[in-house]
């Protein structure tokens, strides 16, 4: 944007916005608005619109404009502007109205809330802001006053943690103001709902970021209003949602301060207090109020936890427990969604106990989880006249997913074989329905998996009456059933007796419904699996039901479970048979691919005119078939994939322009070359000239991968070394071309992963052949200036390149000549490279990669203080005086001692974990 637009031209832009019908028109004022927002002409644009504007578009336009400059942008005012801009945004607080839009006072409030975070100058902003507003616009001082405690923890201000304390300290010192002020507005307004949501809310920002200490909620005026709210059945939704969550938040200090008796008790019988009136909205099925008291009981369970845990013998269990009660009395809600409310805390519950590893602790909470499993039961019932299975993404289905996961957390309490008793005793009762056996069948497929193979008591009924179901069972009950079978595929090969018929049933039911086809289809992979060794005998039945798969409606992955199990049969046929039976297998997935290439079909992604499909399929073969070369002679899948090749190639060759079905190719290739390892040979020089040539035409990234499992195969064999790094010279070309563009890096991670972990891939198979090339110096810079991409599998992969790099040059035992080559040529590159190195590490740990991603830095600086710490103590200072010692708003980011702590931090450091904490608080400086 060359200069300032005219206000008339931005009222033009923000009316075709939101009134053009021309869709076209819409982008380009959404664009151009866009790029306004990021000028630096906005910031007078958006106050001169607030001046003179009431149009609702318009000063929300210029509202939101002014919050996210001051969010993102605030650099770009000098200091001495400071001032104004607080002295315009208070004047356009000060006249709202009621009749002001709220959103709009929502931006102006939180533009000026994020200021007084940003503006060091302004010593007193909370005291300041009640002076000014209380008695004229107290809702918005109220707004406020909740959004300043919030934006502290916002990502986008970059407030640091010095400036942090020290708004928190300012916090503090204006707590009783606070205080009096909330007071002031539940005195003057506390019959208007409106007036009480707002203080709670504004109360809860405050205890949230723990500037109100846990003595001064004694006897507070809002914490008694919260409990009256929460009593009061007459409530509004949304006030009592405030009053829970301010509840809440209390209780979640409370678990973080664990010796203040007086209020604990004064909140534990608060929340106790409130049984009845949940009594009552259950009753009354207020479904709302019913989640909040959940969450309150819960979280109150919650912030007693430990104690309840640690305090707890079987003979004197701890007084809170009774809380656990008035959770499992909401897990009976008859919504799940209640009940989901509660998942945490039994996670939780099932951790503490299992690092006690108490067994007569652990004995005392067995009847509520015994409780647990049987509500959850009653809540993964369908209703009764569903017909058909539920939906695989609907919310109900994903409860029971998560009520799976739950159980096999917990179920350790009670004992897995108690609970698959307890299960199958209500399948015995002859009153049972349908969806009650489904529900109790559902629970045991959840435990299934931890029966031990040897049980002979409840699992061989549960086992029959599966096999002798009525034809006319409920088809979700069927579909359960074969999904237990499935999990009970370790018990089924230790009682061989039912292989068969289990077998049998499983293939009828692929073929009765295809509704059962894919259940079917899993339980026939995980009983092949597990019973491999008494599958050979039938190999020939189950290569037929394969070929029949493509009659049935199964997805794709359900068909490459049955290939990864008759791939585990395959490693047990009879070493004269297995090359047959692989060639049989193959040519079920060859030939439609052959059709399709031969025959032009036109793809169609996810129907079987895709040639993905059939990859998919030949990949999960190689993938899974674990056969060997027996005395040095050929390896059984080799004569296989020798025939394959070629229409592998084809298919290469045919689709190289659709990046989906190449990535499959290369995927299937991938597969091929593991399960061959150097029988592979005499495929590697027509692979490499192919992928080389498509990649200089289509740069899809899985070429490079690819040539990165050709480098850990080879590259260790003098022969095939120079032809790959031949091979890594030619995709650099490409590669750097469209990295090179503007956010190259950015626009292109799976370019940045695959490359790097190719070229890491020579480091750690074949060092002095990169370290020699021609083509290091390009890669190094490009490297260097990856290390701030902040995409966690590409900057992994960069890291880790860089690891190795530095690992190249360590001493290890078993160098050779060789070895001594490679440690020379690592040492001295590191030398020349290291203050460019660590400069950009630190830089990027602080300004670009999230804190999840650091522990990669850290492994790379442990590996530099082993090689090179002579030379790591000057790196580090000088990357040290890099970084900027004040924000924007002139506040102190690191003082002169935190950066002295953090030099001698790093180079006393002794481990990557501990590596990793001193970058983070290191970060959080200026974060």
């Amino acid at each position: 944007m060359e200069g300032p637009p005219s206000l008339e031209t931005v009222y033009q832009a923000v009316y075709t916005l939101h009134h053009n019908p021309d869709p076209s028109e819409k982008e380009k004022a959404s664009l151009w608005l866009g790029e306004l927002q990021k000028s630096v002409y906005a910031w007078k644009i958006s106050d001169e619109i607030l001046h003179r504007s009431n149009e609702l578009e318009w000063c929300y336009f210029a509202a939101q404009t002014m919050r996210t400059k001051i969010q993102l942008s605030f650099h770009e005012l000098p200091p001495e502007s400071h001032i104004s801009l607080r002295d315009s945004l208070m004047e356009h607080i000060s006249r709202i109205a009621e009749n002001t839009n709220s959103v709009i006072v929502t931006q102006l409030c939180v533009a000026l809330g994020d200021l007084a975070l940003q503006m060091s100058s302004w010593e007193k902003p909370v005291i300041d802001l009640i002076e000014r507003y209380s008695s004229t616009v107290p809702l918005a001082l109220l707004e406020i006053l909740t959004v300043l405690p919030e934006e502290t923890a916002s990502r986008a201000l970059r407030l640091g943690a010095n400036r942090r304390r020290q708004v928190l300290k300012q916090f503090s010192m204006s707590l009783t103001s606070v205080s009096h002020f909330l007071k002031a507005c539940l005195e003057t307004s506390g019959n208007v709902p409106q007036v009480q949501i707002k203080v709670l809310k504004c109360f809860t920002s405050w205890v949230t970021v723990h500037v109100i200490s846990l003595p001064e909620m004694v006897d507070n005026i809002v914490v008694a209003n919260a409990f009256h709210v929460l009593s009061n059945r007459t409530a509004s939704p949304l006030l009592h949602e405030a009053a829970a969550d301010c509840v809440c938040a209390l209780l979640q200090c409370l678990e973080d301060n664990n010796n203040q008796q007086e209020i604990e008790m004064q909140l534990f019988n608060g929340v106790l207090s409130l049984e009845q009136p949940f009594h009552m909205a259950v009753a009354h099925e207020d479904h709302e109020n019913c989640i909040n008291y959940c969450r309150v009981f819960t979280e109150l369970a919650e912030s007693f936890l430990e104690k309840i845990v640690s305090g707890s013998t079987p003979e004197n269990p701890h007084f809170a427990i009774k809380i656990f009660d008035l959770v499992l009395t909401c897990v009976g809600h008859h919504d799940y969604e209640v009940a989901a409310i509660t998942f945490n805390l039994w996670y939780r519950l099932s951790e503490e106990l299992y690092q006690k590893h108490n067994d007569r602790l652990t004995l005392l909470f067995k009847p509520y989880i015994e409780r647990l499993i049987e509500a959850l039961c009653r809540h993964c019932q369908m209703e009764p006249d569903h017909e058909g299975l539920l939906e695989e993404l609907d919310d109900f289905s994903e409860f029971r997913t998560k009520v799976a996961e739950l159980i096999r957390d917990v179920v350790f309490v009670v004992g897995s074989a108690n609970c698959f008793r307890q299960m199958f005793m209500s399948l015995q009762s002859g009153q049972a329905s349908w969806d009650t056996c489904e529900a109790a069948l559902f629970i045991m497929q959840a435990v299934a998996n931890n029966i031990i193979p040897e049980e002979s008591d409840v699992v061989p009924k549960v086992v029959e009456s599966i096999l002798n179901l009525p034809t006319n069972t409920h088809i979700a009950v069927r579909h359960t059933s074969l999904l237990l079978l499935g999990q009970l595929s370790e018990w089924i090969e230790k009682h061989p007796q039912y292989l068969e018929p289990v077998l049998n049933s499983v293939t009828y039911s692929l073929h009765q419904d295809h509704r059962l086809a894919s259940a079917a289809a899993n339980c026939l992979q995980g009983v092949c699996v597990a019973c491999r060794g008494h599958m050979p005998l039938r190999f020939s039945s189950v290569l037929q039901v394969l070929e029949s798969l493509d009659k049935l409606q199964i997805p794709n992955t359900a068909h490459c479970g049955v290939i990864k199990g008759v791939a585990a049969i395959l490693e047990n046929i009879p070493p004269e048979q297995i090359q047959q039976a692989l060639k049989d297998v193959c040519l079920i997935q060859v030939k439609p691919l052959c059709h399709l290439i031969e025959n032009d079909v036109k793809p169609e992604r996810g129907t079987k005119t895709d040639p993905a499909v059939w990859l998919d399929r030949l990949a999960a073969i190689f993938r899974h078939v674990n056969l060997q070369a027996q005395n040095g002679g050929v390896h059984p899948c080799q004569p296989v994939i020798t025939e394959i090749w070629p229409v592998l190639s084809s298919a290469c060759t045919k689709y190289q322009a659709d990046g989906h079905i190449t990535e499959r190719c290369c995927r299937c290739l991938r597969y091929i070359v593991r399960c061959l390892r150097k029988h592979s040979a005499h495929l590697l020089q027509p692979m490499v000239k192919q992928i080389v040539t498509l990649y200089s035409q289509h740069q899809h990234s899985c070429f490079l991968y690819l040539g990165s499992i050709l480098v850990d195969e080879y590259a260790t064999d003098p022969g095939c070394t120079q032809g790959l790094v031949d091979m890594l010279q030619v995709f650099i070309g490409p590669t750097f071309t469209i990295l090179q563009e503007p956010n190259g890096l950015k626009n292109h991670p799976d370019t940045v992963d695959d490359f790097f972990r190719l070229c890491g891939r020579f480091l750690q198979r074949a060092p002095v052949a990169l370290l020699t090339a021609p083509c290091l110096d390009s890669i190094l810079q490009c490297a260097l200036m990856a290390i701030a991409l902040d995409h966690r599998d590409a900057n992994a992969s960069v890291m880790k390149f860089f690891f190795d790099l530095v690992h190249a040059g360590r001493v290890l035992e078993q160098d050779t000549k060789d070895g001594e080559l490679r440690k020379n040529l690592g040492h001295r590159l590191i030398e020349e490279k290291g203050q460019e190195l660590i400069t950009n590490l630190i830089q990027a740990s602080v300004f670009c990669l999230h804190t999840y991603m650091l522990s990669d830095v850290a492994d790379v600086i442990m590996e530099l203080m082993i090689t090179h710490q002579p030379s790591m103590s000057r790196w580090v200072e000088e990357a040290i005086k890099t970084m900027p010692t004040q924000n924007s708003g002139g506040s102190v980011t690191a003082t002169p001692k935190q950066l002295e702590d953090f030099h001698r931090s790093v180079l006393s450091c002794e481990s990557s974990k501990a590596m990793t904490h001193i970058l983070r608080d290191f970060a959080r400086l200026y974060r």
